[in-house]
């Protein structure tokens, strides 16, 4: 194709006011306000954007932090003003949820990529710090009104408890699931399944959803 229908065709639309799927890896976000969204994930703006940087998960929207329970920080900024922005995290997959008021989910902190200010969070950690620092366990949970963005390592699957699942591939949960964490024995002396760290999900509800990555 030549550059002028290249640039047509590959034109984003910016209707409405929500969240909006450039393409399965980029995030569309009209902004007119705040919007909270993971630190170093704008690939571009337009209009009057500022961005204040958060590290600290104490009290409200101002970021959250995995450097407690293991080396990977996961802070958030703020993006305020006025203008469009697109955000996205190294090629993942972008999955827009809205939640209805008081309606919940639960996600690795690793795979969300941006709320709404209307959404509240709070985090948790799964297990003992230990156990933690071994899986990487941290999750933020969020309640809504309010539209979500997670990210993916490919297309995601939705299991139903009762499962099992590789904290590393565990992307999010239904709120009315409480995960617990096992450790594997080794299966031979001196040998180990390569699987050591389980998330157990129990219960005849709910939903799990698992990428077909371990981070």
């Amino acid at each position: 194709m030549d550059l002028d229908e290249f640039a047509r065709t590959s034109a984003p639309e910016h209707d409405g006011d929500e969240f909006r799927k450039e393409n399965n890896r980029l995030l569309g976000i009209p902004l007119d306000g705040t919007v909270t969204v993971k630190a170093g994930s704008m690939v571009a703006y337009t209009g009057d954007v500022t961005f204040t940087g958060k590290a600290s998960a104490e009290g409200g929207v101002t970021g959250f932090l995995k450097d407690a329970v293991s080396s990977e920080g996961t802070p958030v900024m703020e993006a305020e003003g006025n203008g469009y922005l697109y955000v996205a995290e190294q090629s993942k997959k972008v999955r827009t949820l809205d939640l209805d008021d008081g309606e919940s989910i639960s996600v690795s902190g690793t795979d969300v990529l941006a709320f709404e200010s209307s959404v509240d969070y709070e985090i948790n950690t799964i297990g003992s710090v230990s156990e933690a620092a071994a899986g990487g366990l941290t999750n933020v949970y969020l309640t809504g009104p309010g539209q979500v963005a997670i990210s993916t390592h490919g297309d995601p699957v939705v299991l139903e408890p009762p499962v099992f699942t590789d904290p590393d591939a565990t992307v999010a949960w239904s709120s009315d699931l409480s995960p617990s964490v096992s450790i594997n024995k080794t299966f031979e002396f001196g040998q180990t399944s390569g699987e050591s760290v389980q998330m157990e999900f129990t219960g005849s509800e709910g939903f799990v959803v698992v990428q077909p990555h371990e981070e």
